[in-house]
């Protein structure tokens, strides 16, 4: 590692992603979930979790050689088996613990390429049903949740491959996420709360127009998303029933609420790849008809954006539409990050799946039924892809037909 000043920055982020990520209280639980070659992080934010008070941290490694030597080798059935006890831990910990989650990703975003798309959608399907209660309670914020990201050398090739080591595109790798997580900053923690303040206000200002719809007008894309009735525009900051603050995505540029599933019509193009479940997935299309996707293509992993949208339970709607001006951080750096952590941070983008609860006045408080009633959609994927660019223009309808620029030239106009 050549990076300079590289372990004192390490630590910097371990104890950004405690304090303002998950916010670790005196007393709390910790789960990170992270790859076994990224162990010298895992063990500096167990270390910062503990000086601020954590009772304990719970640590689930990953390895990616191990996990598709797994797809590769077991049959669906033995694959898609997952056993009870893994279930009764994670409701366990949802239910009685409510236990702070913290996510690292740092896999190759093409890991799983090679794999049958149908093998990988039959398990993402069957976790998707067991693992519901984590879901649930995550999308309610009913716990504190961050999901962060490490530099893996398979990722780091994929993103830098024109340098000519491995040392130095992990190196490039973790510079741009030291940057874009405002790490180099002499107090990362005080960065992001003048972030979050800047974020949050252009979320007052939708929320206080409260439009009906928006218009969407790109090259390839023509598309209208009506928007619930009291939907709430949410930014960086979210909190716990509590009333403890977190920071769910580190990085977030976003502005974010759900759309009305019921209203959704035209068509939309992505500008940027996807990588879901291990697998790159390019050059989407969606077709949209009286509020469901009735055709969606792709030019690249056609097949495993078809299985995820049509063999899924509300995988026919969206859960999500987030704004992101062309101008932030993460795109002006140019770097396609084959992540959607970041790609969605340089983009306007759109959930295929699930709605967060928390973005209509009284949806945690729902039931599925309830949500759906009210133009929320349920389902057990939740998968944003990338729809923006500097050619992006959206236009914002307010119930009496008043239309108000919301978007031009992939900047903000309101």
């Amino acid at each position: 590692m050549v990076l300079p000043n590289f372990n004192e920055n390490l630590q910097k982020y371990a104890r950004l992603l405690v304090a303002k990520g998950i916010n670790v209280q005196a007393g709390d639980w910790v789960k990170m979930t992270i790859t076994v070659d990224q162990a010298p992080l895992a063990r500096l934010i167990t270390k910062e979790a503990y000086a601020l008070g954590a009772e304990k941290v719970i640590v689930k490694w990953s390895d990616d050689e191990i996990t598709k030597l797994n797809y590769i080798n077991q049959s669906v059935e033995v694959l898609t088996d997952i056993p009870e006890y893994e279930i009764q831990e994670s409701e366990d910990h949802v239910l009685n613990h409510r236990v702070s989650r913290l996510s690292i990703l740092s896999s190759d975003p093409g890991l799983l390429n090679e794999v049958d798309p149908a093998k990988i959608a039959a398990y993402q399907n069957v976790a998707g049903k067991a693992f519901k209660a984590q879901r649930v309670a995550t999308q309610n914020d009913d716990l504190k949740w961050t999901v962060a990201a490490a530099a893996g050398a398979g990722w780091a090739a994929k993103v830098f491959p024109d340098l000519a080591t491995t040392e130095e595109q992990v190196d490039a790798l973790w510079d741009q996420i030291f940057k874009t997580c405002r790490v180099y900053e002499e107090d990362p923690v005080a960065a992001w709360d003048q972030h979050k303040a800047t974020l949050n206000e252009k979320a007052a200002k939708l929320n206080e127009v409260q439009f009906d719809a928006l218009h969407y007008t790109a090259p390839g894309t023509d598309l209208t998303l009506g928007l619930p009735k009291n939907h709430i525009w949410m930014s960086a900051e979210s909190k716990n029933p509590k009333g403890e603050e977190f920071v769910a995505n580190m990085p977030t540029e976003e502005v974010y609420t759900a759309p009305d599933t019921r209203r959704m019509d035209g068509v939309v193009r992505s500008t940027k790849p996807l990588s879901y479940a291990g697998t790159l997935i390019e050059g989407i299309e969606v077709h949209f008809e009286d509020g469901k996707i009735v055709d969606i293509s792709a030019e690249k992993g056609d097949e495993t954006i078809k299985k995820l949208v049509f063999d899924n339970e509300g995988g026919t709607g969206l859960g999500e539409v987030a704004l992101v001006p062309d101008p932030s951080p993460i795109s002006q750096s140019g770097v396609i990050f084959l992540n959607t952590l970041f790609d969605e941070n340089a983009s306007n983008h759109l959930a295929i799946g699930a709605a967060y609860p928390t973005t209509i006045q009284g949806g945690t408080k729902m039931s599925e039924e309830e949500l759906l009633k009210n133009g929320m959609n349920t389902s057990t994927v939740h998968v944003d892809f990338m729809i923006g660019s500097a050619q992006m223009n959206i236009d914002g309808i307010k119930q009496d037909g008043t239309i108000i620029p919301v978007f031009r030239n992939g900047d903000w106009a309101i």
